[in-house]
């Protein structure tokens, strides 16, 4: 395991060993801080998933600390952030991710992100969650979709104006539902990421075609999702933008109940090549050298 020194011009008695970590259960105590807001990470815990994300965890001699997943697969790359803005700044200064990836951060966390990608969506976001006891199921019926499925659920998604790229493995390892009307796939609820090794499922990828909107249909394959999830899922959570007061509303209908706000957006790195990060990781690398360590000082 390789550890990284990092220390601020103005305090440079602020430093931050930065390590690889390699033991699930280790993460799984730091992201147990905060459950619902770290599910997506929880999810990456995974014995399927573990081995394709890379855990970088940043700790202070005063206490502070910090945990970045980079995280591939399923519906693609992704980035989560948790714990001290400082330390987040000191992992993602030598390891900022892929050029594009979507993450997930806390509102404190921005400034920090801001210094090394473009936030495309940066409106704050209410993360809920729901329990088998706050669940009140929606009338109607909706069905499950599988892989054999995945003609129609590209051609729902592409109606909203851009192409899609679901595969099978995407309906089959998640939980999707859909709602038909006049014969054809009218609205859908699925997940970004389950775990059942893990108890961890997040809601998503919500949609309703544009013809068949206030109609309730996306509320009953949100039922109809969650209804499933929660027979396998200690922790069933969704986003959803916290000023869209209706959305907010269906979602208490159902049994959801806010939790704490968030960014969910997609990333654009500002430094495409990368460039910049290896520099920093040599320099770290020649400077710490006496000690076999890496040494930032930004």
């Amino acid at each position: 395991m390789t550890a990284t020194i990092y220390r601020r011009r103005e305090d440079a008695s602020r430093s931050f060993t930065i390590e690889r970590a390699r033991e699930p259960s280790a993460m799984r105590s730091m992201l147990s801080e905060d459950r619902a807001y770290a599910a997506y990470a929880l999810a990456q815990l995974d014995p399927a998933r573990f081995h394709l994300s890379e855990w970088l965890v940043a700790s202070s001699v005063d206490g502070q600390s910090a945990l970045v997943v980079h995280s591939t697969g399923g519906l693609g790359r992704a980035l989560f952030a948790q714990g001290d803005p400082g330390a987040v700044d000191a992992i993602l200064s030598l390891h900022p991710g892929a050029r594009f990836c979507f993450g997930s951060l806390r509102p404190q966390h921005r400034s920090v992100l801001e210094k090394y990608f473009f936030i495309t969506r940066p409106q704050i976001m209410t993360r809920m969650t729901v329990t088998p006891e706050t669940f009140t199921p929606a009338a109607g019926e909706a069905h499950r979709l599988t892989g054999r499925h995945v003609a129609d659920v590209n051609r729902l998604y592409s109606t909203d104006g851009g192409p899609t790229a679901y595969h099978r493995s995407h309906l089959e390892e998640g939980v999707y539902y859909g709602v038909r009307a006049d014969g054809r796939l009218a609205a859908i609820a699925g997940t970004h990421v389950v775990s059942h090794a893990e108890g961890v499922a997040v809601v998503g990828n919500v949609f309703t075609h544009a013809r068949y909107r206030n109609r309730g249909l996306a509320t009953i394959a949100t039922s109809a999702v969650t209804a499933e999830l929660l027979d396998t899922c200690r922790l069933v959570v969704l986003t959803v933008e916290s000023d869209n007061g209706p959305a907010l509303n269906v979602y208490r209908r159902l049994g959801y109940q806010p939790h704490c706000t968030l960014h969910e957006s997609p990333l654009v790195r500002k430094e495409p090549l990368g460039a910049l990060s290896l520099a920093r990781r040599l320099v770290a690398a020649w400077r710490g050298r006496s000690e076999g360590k890496k040494v930032v000082v930004l």
